[in-house]
């Protein structure tokens, strides 16, 4: 349905796509999710032309839509848009804005039209408010007028921008529901969201953007259990670093704790949970203490947001040693302090790196 070939946008220097190319089959449905500012609703505006790409191609039903030759509107009637900001026409009742479309650019006559949209506000549940004015539903109720206006063209493909960010968390549900039930209805659907739970539930596919790319793609079970890449797994589990690096035995104990107690107040980690990572940092450290007049120490602390746990990675580069092994320790006290506070710890060797990686347990 969709094929797009190196594919780039930009906006003076600022580059938003980058060297894009994928495939959309017809009857799937594609969540395309990533962090804001990363191109996901331009690459959605290139597809339909309201912005023009620097590069690339685009065919729609193996039609070339930058070709100067190309029937600009016609395509758009096969591939409409369903945008954020519902873009209704706010002197048209609701039904008068779904059947201009058909009327002008169809040709259909108004009967038709008019039957045509009724049917269409039975689906999404809004038949009743047929002769009301947008300024007089909720924004819920003009999102779905908005989707069923983009059904009255008969399009071949559905683009959605974010269709429930503008909308207050009572009113998502309703929306998700009517793109729910279309997709079930065999649709091709392309959907930008920030609804993590919808478009694992919703997609054949999800593809991950990010710098300006599709980072990662692949079932939604891929993507949301089993993701590849460090950014996608990053975006999917929520989850936030602090990092701080020693370079001397003689380091402020004082300073990095106030750092690790000020990433911690952020992420409104509870104070017994602060504790137990002061602490447990305080006796790593003393672990590695005999090395760090040689041997710099890199700190890392990742909290995921949707898994609730904190895993620590401290890596020191140089000679292969484990600190947690029972011949080099001066005394056991410390690691038996680190065991009773971790759900594990784990000595990795990678080239020249020496990685501690400790799992915090759970609160």
């Amino acid at each position: 349905m969709i094929t797009v070939k190196n594919l780039s946008k930009k906006f003076g220097d600022l580059v938003v796509l980058r060297d894009i190319s994928v495939e959309i089959k017809k009857g799937e449905v594609v969540s395309i999710i990533g962090p804001s500012g990363t191109g996901k609703s331009t690459f959605l505006r290139c597809l339909n032309l309201l912005e023009q790409p620097n590069g690339g191609m685009i065919q729609v039903g193996g039609v070339d839509v930058l070709d100067k030759k190309a029937d600009v509107a016609k395509v758009r009637q096969k591939m409409n848009m369903v945008f954020q900001s519902f873009n209704l026409f706010a002197h048209l009742s609701v039904l008068e804005n779904l059947t201009i479309g058909p009327i002008k650019l169809r040709g259909m006559s108004t009967a038709d039209a008019e039957l045509k949209s009724l049917e269409l506000l039975k689906l999404v549940g809004l038949a009743e408010k047929a002769d009301s004015y947008p300024d007089e539903l909720s924004g819920g109720q003009k999102q779905r007028v908005a989707i069923a206006r983009c059904l009255a063209m008969e399009p071949e493909v559905i683009l959605f921008d974010e269709p429930t960010s503008a909308l207050d968390p009572t009113m998502i549900s309703e929306v998700l529901s009517v793109i729910r039930h279309l997709a079930k209805k065999g649709l091709t659907m392309v959907i930008v969201t920030h609804e993590m739970d919808f478009a694992r539930d919703v997609s054949n596919r999800v593809f991950y953007m990010d710098e300006g790319l599709i980072y990662e793609q692949g079932t939604p079970q891929q993507i949301f259990e089993n993701p590849q890449k460090k950014k996608t797994k990053a975006f999917i589990n929520r989850i936030r670093n602090f990092n701080y690096q020693i370079s001397s035995p003689d380091y402020d104990l004082y300073a990095m704790n106030a750092e690790i107690e000020a990433f911690c107040e952020k992420q409104i980690l509870p104070n017994t949970t602060r504790q137990k990572v002061l602490l447990l940092v305080e006796e790593v450290l003393q672990l590695h203490h005999p090395y760090l007049q040689t041997m710099p120490l890199d700190i890392t602390l990742a909290y995921s947001e949707k898994k609730e746990t904190l895993e620590f990675l401290f890596e020191t580069r140089g000679e292969a040693i484990n600190p947690i092994d029972s011949e080099l320790l001066p005394d056991e006290l410390g690691l038996v302090i680190i065991n009773n506070l971790v759900e594990s710890i784990d000595y990795q060797r990678e080239g020249d790196k020496n990685k501690l990686v400790v799992m915090l347990k759970k609160s």
